[in-house]
């Protein structure tokens, strides 16, 4: 755990220092205002409240929005094949920088899950999926594509399935 963490801390952008700053100001000001307010209970509660939503969930969600954009990227399966003798399915795709940055590294997840007719059904199995593998892609230039291929094993299911790609790049 304490690896993770020191890795979350080492891979820090300053944009995400800037975001992290902002949103310790806001709460402080928040804070602020609630003592201030204190003669109004009702007031004074909301900018507490309010202050501590947005120390927590500021920098959470500001962090997974802001890399979505800076680190913005685009997956498409180019093939996909069972293999008969072989529990695994062979996927072929690629992945395209779309953002204004070089990818050091990239994790590339494939997942595969049941299908159904069912519209809520389908949104179920992708929450769960039956099987997923990932690998990592190195070094990918701004506006350049790099194809890939996983083999996901050991995967055994014999009906309809469907598999899509993501990837998470630094």
């Amino acid at each position: 755990m304490k690896e993770k963490i020191t890795a979350f801390i080492h891979n820090l952008l300053i944009y995400d220092y800037i975001l992290f700053a902002s949103a310790f100001a806001l709460f402080i000001l928040f804070i602020i205002l609630a003592v201030l307010l204190r003669r109004k209970l009702g007031l004074a509660l909301f900018f507490l409240l309010f202050g501590f939503a947005t120390l927590v969930l500021g920098p959470t969600i500001g962090y997974i929005e802001m890399h979505k954009y800076l680190f913005k990227n685009s997956t498409q399966v180019l093939s996909q094949k069972k293999l008969n003798f072989v529990e695994a399915i062979v996927v072929k795709g690629k992945i395209t920088n779309e953002s204004k940055f070089n990818f050091k590294k990239c994790k590339v997840t494939a997942s595969v899950f049941k299908t159904s007719t069912n519209k809520l059904k389908n949104y179920v199995y992708k929450l769960k999926p039956l099987k997923k593998m990932s690998i990592f892609e190195y070094d990918i230039p701004k506006g350049e594509t790099k194809e890939f291929k996983i083999i996901v094993e050991p995967f055994s299911y014999a009906r309809d399935y469907n598999l899509s790609l993501k990837a998470s790049c630094k």
